[in-house]
């Protein structure tokens, strides 16, 4: 069963939100936002038939976020990096600090930055060089 559905007909049994927090596994907060939308939009148990769950889910929550149109964020040219990082005294922090300028709000954070440096690197085949 839906959890909004859950948490509408715990809530018209009478409990109060902390016990039907610990029932449907929810936040607290996230049983209250539902209960009091559910409220707000004359919802009462038992639920219409013709009421879907994805009816019933964007009655709650709104409309769902079109993720065509959300910002991505820009992924960091890994082969550049891996590069720069051989010149003396270049470090990650260094060219994550130049990528942030310039992809903005777009570029990811430090931590993801290394991690996802880090996880291209491995990667690669280890060689060695014989001269």
């Amino acid at each position: 069963m839906n959890k909004i559905k859950e948490v509408i007909r715990l809530k018209a049994a009478g409990l109060s939100l902390r016990p039907i927090a610990e029932s449907v596994r929810l936040s607290l907060g996230a049983v209250s936002k539902y209960a009091k939308a559910a409220a707000d939009a004359g919802l009462t148990w038992p639920l219409p038939e013709q009421l879907t769950d994805e009816t019933l889910t964007r009655l709650i929550l709104g409309a769902p976020v079109d993720t065509s149109v959300a910002p991505k964020f820009v992924p960091p040219d890994c082969a550049a990096i891996h590069q720069d990082l051989k010149q003396k005294g270049v470090t990650l922090q260094l060219l994550w600090h130049e990528y942030r300028d310039c992809h903005g709000r777009f570029a990811y954070s430090y931590s993801q930055f290394c991690t996802l440096y880090r996880q291209w690197a491995a990667g690669l085949k280890r060689s060695m060089r014989q001269t």
